[in-house]
């Protein structure tokens, strides 16, 4: 049997999500994309009310997408593939490329290892899904736009400096301080951090690409539902549906 691509660990009410393909530098394929999915549905389901969000190894967050086989990304970040309510926290022990920053970016708190780089290279190899032009809403509007359209590789150091990480600490205490700041989290009111995010989420402006995510997310969901079935059976059989709201 092989090995999850995405596991889950949860311990007094936090819940570890780990990208486990460390021998491809958790490269994201649409597999992982579709553990990861199943993860944070996990999450929402569950009892933990903090996740940590981390890749496998010492050499990677995650490379970004794996272009041999690429997923569609807005699928399992969290905010257009699904609303997760509770809070997220990024460890980023090493590497984070592309789509891995798109992931970080859509956490609520990032602690990043001393060593870590952060790389968004879609300029340079001529592919874009626009996903990354959120970034002009949570950070200053020049540093997006270098970091965006250069395609330059940034340092930890300079990632905490522009507002893009909270915390940068030497490599081995990447979870230790990812897990205090979890700990924190999960003493506090849990109805009122879910309310706040889903505040900020409204607050915050979303690129094209993010809006195009949720729209999918609801209009394929849409086509999923049972109510979606009906609606087709009774146009067939000429009869009036019978819609059940699910």
């Amino acid at each position: 049997m092989s090995a999850s691509l995405v596991t889950y660990e949860a311990k007094d009410g936090i819940a570890i999500l780990t990208m486990n393909r460390p021998d491809k530098l958790n490269a994201l394929s649409p597999e992982l994309g579709q553990e990861l999915l199943a993860a944070w549905r996990r999450f929402n389901a569950g009892e933990e009310r903090v996740a940590i969000l981390t890749g496998a190894g010492a050499k990677a967050f995650t490379a970004g997408a794996d272009l041999s086989n690429p997923p569609e990304l807005w699928s399992f970040v969290p905010g257009a593939g699904i609303d997760v309510d509770k809070p997220i926290i990024a460890a980023i022990n090493g590497l984070c490329v592309g789509g891995g920053w798109i992931l970080a970016q859509h956490c609520d708190l990032a602690v990043a290892a001393e060593s870590a780089r952060f790389i968004y290279p879609e300029a340079k190899v001529a592919i874009s899904g626009g996903f990354i032009a959120g970034l002009a809403a949570r950070i200053p509007h020049k540093i997006a736009m270098e970091f965006m359209l250069l395609g330059e590789e940034m340092s930890a150091r300079r990632a905490y400096e522009v507002g893009m990480v909270n915390k940068v600490v030497p490599a081995e205490q990447v979870m230790p301080a990812a897990m205090e700041y979890a700990r924190k989290l999960a003493d506090n009111a849990p109805l009122v951090l879910a309310m706040l995010k889903r505040f900020v989420r409204e607050t915050l402006s979303m690129g094209p690409s993010e809006r195009l995510g949720r729209a999918r997310r609801e209009t394929l969901g849409l086509l999923a539902s049972e109510d979606f079935k009906e609606g087709v059976a009774a146009f067939r059989e000429k009869r009036k549906p019978r819609y059940r709201g699910r």
